[in-house]
Order: C-alpha cells, then structure tokens, then sequence
C-alpha cells in the first residue's frame, strides 16, 4: 500500500520522533493570504498548498513515490536495474532523492534550458543526465526517453511520468483528501496547472468525489512558447496519457508576464518566495475568486503551489 496522508498520519510507523524519506511526503500545510486576497470579500476564500514542505522540495515526491513503489510491488524496480525518465526537473529531483535512498541508479532525460539550480541539485544526487533539444522543451525529453526505453528496456525502469497512472493516484489517495480534510469539506473549487496532469487528474477526481458540484479548473500557459517551466500548453504539446479533460470544469490561459509578476507579490507582499508555477496558480485561483465575488457567490478556492523558488533565482525578474 502506497503511504498516503491518511494511512501516514495514522500509521504505528510513524509513532516514533525518527521518520525516513518516503514518510516525510505529503501532509502539507494549507496557506491562507491577507494582502493579495484583500479586495475579496469575507465570503470568498483562498488557500494553497505549501508543496516545497516535501522532502525535495516539490510537489513531484508524491508522483515519484508513487511511481516508484508500484514499481517495486509490481517487481518492475528492483536492486540493479535504474529509473529512467524524462523530466523538467523537479520530477527528476524526487527520482534521485528516493534513488538514493533505495540505492536506485537515476538516469534523467530533460531539456537544456532547465534552471541550473536544478542541473546543480541533480548533479549533486549523482544522476546522470541527458540534455534534449531546448527548443523542443518537455516533448524534446520525453522523445528522446522513449527511444532509450524501447532500445534498453532490460537495463532500466522506465518510470513514464505522463503516462503512468500511479502518478494521479498520489493524489486521489493524498492531496485531495488532504485538502478535503483541511477544509472541512468546504472546498468549492480547486485550481491546478496542468503539466504531466497528475496533480489536477488526483486531486480532482478524488473531490469530485466527495462533492459532485465541485469545480476543477485548470490554469496552463497562454501561448507554445512561454516560460511557465513545468507547465504545458496541451493544444500543442504531447498530450499526457493520464490527462482527463472530462475532469475540467474551467479552463484558464496565463501569460508568463503575469505569473512573474505574482511571483513577486507573493514573495513582497505575502512573504511567500514561490516557484513560478506556483505563482500561475495563484493568477488561476485569484481569477476564480475575483470571479465569484463579481457574482455575489460565496466559495473557497484552494489550489497548489508546486515547489518554492529556489530553484528559480537566477531568472532576471527577481531583480525588477
């Protein structure tokens, strides 16, 4: 059984003050805001997820948990064989802190231009790393992968992020009852950027189920050629196997000028020094909310800030 934030919280394992990586996933804090939010009324509610409060940083060691010990039950991963998969980089990240670990080999495929915070947190887990075309992004990576996968398929476990359904599972069995839980079931809408999908599929399908009216709104960037990196813009990219458009109730398009800016407003304004993931959701949720405050209904609005910024510094808005 995969650990989840409810069989975790309540598991004779974790009874002792000493918990090892894999426990230490999940069961972040929900964040709550007091100057970006203020223009809503009391009625209308924000909150989001504080992701980086994973062991690596990301909201990406639920997936590779997940990933990786379906693997192993299934007898897929096992001592001597190494992970393979493509990757942004915080995905990969996860990959080499649970590798390492489990004395897994991690062999990662992303593209080029991914921050060199990254590069440098990676090279200091020892992955080994192929560089794809940067022009090609995400989909660059997950070409090359595949072919590496098809050619060495004895050698590796191709662990297959966008396609692999333990992906989402992580967060049917985690964030979303987490966030259900938080709430006290009063979440009405729930906001998530759309990369490998797993996050908003999860999440989404598990409050659906809990609340049928729920809203699940999905925010992506608004053009091909952005800097939103970890997100998608599924018109005209590889469209993940996990993807459930069904799901999604709203779809909203962000321009990177203006998860840039947030990003900024959150760090000086919320003390909050967000990934710019992280800051496109909340464009998304503020969107949500500003909306339901035009209509004169009351909601709360939770959605899911991916990783912090750390990774990110060297990008040139900081210093605006």
């Amino acid at each position: 059984m995969i650990p989840t934030a409810e069989n975790q919280l309540h598991s004779p394992q974790t009874s002792s003050l000493a918990l090892d990586i894999e426990r230490q996933v999940g069961n972040t804090a929900l964040l709550s805001f007091r100057r970006v939010t203020r223009h809503l009324p009391d009625e209308v509610r924000v909150f989001a997820k504080a992701e980086w409060q994973n062991p690596g940083g990301s909201v990406k060691d639920r997936a590779a948990l997940s990933i990786i010990q379906r693997a192993e039950a299934a007898g897929q991963l096992f001592p001597g064989r190494a992970i393979l998969d493509s990757t942004s980089g915080n995905t990969g990240i996860a990959y080499a802190m649970i590798g390492a670990a489990k004395d897994y080999r991690v062999k990662l495929f992303l593209p080029e231009n991914v921050s060199p915070e990254r590069v440098s947190i990676l090279r200091a887990y020892d992955v080994q790393l192929v560089y794809t075309d940067p022009l090609e992004g995400s989909d660059g990576a997950i070409r090359a992968v595949r072919e590496l996968a098809a050619r060495a398929s004895d050698s590796y476990f191709y662990a297959d992020q966008y396609n692999n359904p333990a992906n989402w599972q992580a967060h049917y069995t985690g964030t979303g009852a987490e966030i259900w839980r938080q709430t006290a079931g009063q979440v009405s809408h729930f906001v998530a950027g759309l990369g490998t999908s797993g996050t908003l599929v999860g999440a989404g399908r598990r409050l659906k189920q809990f609340n049928p009216a729920m809203q699940v709104v999905s925010v992506e960037p608004d053009s091909p050629f952005h800097g939103l990196e970890g997100l998608k813009h599924m018109g005209t990219a590889l469209q993940p196997g996990i993807y459930d458009p069904r799901l999604v109730d709203e779809k909203l398009a962000v321009r990177t000028e203006a998860a840039h800016s947030m990003a900024l407003r959150l760090a000086r304004e919320e003390g909050y020094l967000v990934g710019i993931s992280s800051a496109a959701a909340m464009v998304g949720a503020l969107t949500v909310a500003e909306g339901l405050a035009e209509r004169g209904a009351a909601g709360t609005v939770v959605t899911l800030f991916p990783d912090n910024a750390y990774k990110y510094l060297s990008e040139a808005f900081w210093r605006r």
